[in-house]
């Protein structure tokens, strides 16, 4: 079973539990967190592993890439968190200030699911 840090769904960092410990997530929350956390990441930023993440620099940001592209780049970041086994990533608004919003729901090996939203700031893309 899969615990990961809990994480404030507006501000992204760490909150504390009714003991004013910093809380955990577990599973199925747990994965939809980091399948969040992972469409987040640049590809190159994890420094130990460096595949891992969004080719945000190499084929998303400075162009206005196709919906299916960001989807399918999502979903393949997504995947890459351990014990998930299946993904569907939700694109809901890509706004003018470039800023991407979502849902990724992922199906953990349970077959529980959980959903957990992210924001990706594309600050390349192109107004157009």
């Amino acid at each position: 079973m899969a615990n990961t840090l809990l994480l404030d769904t507006v501000t992204w960092d760490l909150v504390t539990d009714a003991n004013g410990d910093i809380a955990m997530a577990s599973e199925p929350y747990s994965l939809a967190q980091d399948a969040a956390s992972a469409c987040m990441l640049f590809k190159t930023e994890l420094w130990y592993d460096q595949t891992q993440g969004v080719p945000y620099w190499q084929s998303i940001l400075g162009v206005m890439p196709p919906l299916a592209l960001l989807k399918a780049s999502y979903e393949t970041a997504a995947q890459s968190v351990p014990d998930i086994q299946s993904v569907k990533v939700f694109i809901a608004t890509i706004t003018r200030d470039r800023i991407v919003t979502g849902q990724v729901q992922v199906t953990g090996p349970g077959k529980q699911t959980a959903a957990a939203s992210f924001g990706s700031f594309l600050t390349g893309i192109v107004d157009g």
